[in-house]
């Protein structure tokens, strides 16, 4: 059998639905390395990058920030078949917790009839719910912005976050964003006057603020003052115990990043 053909970047992130920007970003950060590269310069990827970034996804979708990737990356000799086997494992888990929640709530449907209050029915109920929370539920900040495209640039050039994707309509107009910041996501959401949504700019000033833990605050604020952004204070330390400095975004979000002192 012949060895597997090589698969261009783009090519890639159209299948898996990771964007070129991702693959980009992982091989800059030596997570992910093509296999070659096309005389023009295009990158390609064959099977063992593929199953690498079949790992990788799955351990970003359990929760891992990409140093807890590369870590057990780097540690991991388990084989594909049983990283698979647990990845199955783990949704056959899911699907049966919700299979079984299924079934109370459709039996509690027929019983209400007889006992209009049925709480021992209910307690199971709430423990089956318990569960699936525990397993899966994650807090998700959201930012509302008028620019999705512009907002998305300033977050990952000037603030250095993510990765992350921009979503589009049938027309390529942007719907929804996401940008990795450490172990958690924000979500970028467009303005919306059917709910009531609407960015800063738009506002004339924000309400709330969002905080941000890195590991060197000057470096970061000399970075981001070096891409034009707009700070509001420079790096100081703050009696409850934090070094920060205070910079707004493209669209007057007020970002907070910190250090804790002594760390």
């Amino acid at each position: 059998m012949g060895a597997s053909p090589l698969t261009r970047i783009g090519e890639l992130a159209d299948a898996t639905g990771v964007t070129v920007r991702t693959l980009r970003y992982y091989e800059e950060i030596g997570l992910l390395t093509p296999a070659g590269r096309t005389d023009a310069g295009h990158r390609l990827y064959g099977a063992a990058e593929v199953e690498r970034l079949y790992r990788i996804c799955l351990l970003r979708q359990l929760g891992l920030p990409l140093d807890g990737v590369r870590a057990s990356l780097e540690d991991d000799g388990v084989g594909l078949g049983d990283v698979i086997t647990d990845h199955l494992r783990t949704l056959d888990a899911r699907l049966a917790a919700e299979n079984r929640l299924r079934a109370r709530l459709a039996r509690l449907v027929g019983a209400l009839s007889v006992d209009p209050q049925p709480t021992d029915e209910l307690i199971d109920v709430l423990e089956d719910m318990h569960m699936l929370d525990t397993n899966l539920d994650r807090p998700i900040a959201s930012l509302v912005y008028a620019d999705l495209d512009a907002a998305y640039e300033f977050l990952t050039t000037a603030f250095g976050l993510g990765p992350g994707e921009l979503f589009r309509d049938g027309d390529g107009n942007v719907v929804h964003g996401e940008i990795d910041v450490g172990g958690g996501t924000i979500w970028l959401h467009p303005e919306s006057a059917r709910w009531g949504l609407a960015s800063p700019a738009t506002l004339g000033g924000s309400a709330s603020s969002m905080v941000v833990l890195v590991d060197d605050v000057d470096a970061h604020h000399a970075h981001a003052a070096s891409s034009g952004a707009e700070i509001r204070y420079a790096p100081v330390d703050q009696d409850y115990g934090y070094r920060e400095y205070g910079v707004v975004d493209s669209e007057g979000h007020l970002w907070s990043f910190m250090k804790a002192l002594g760390d």
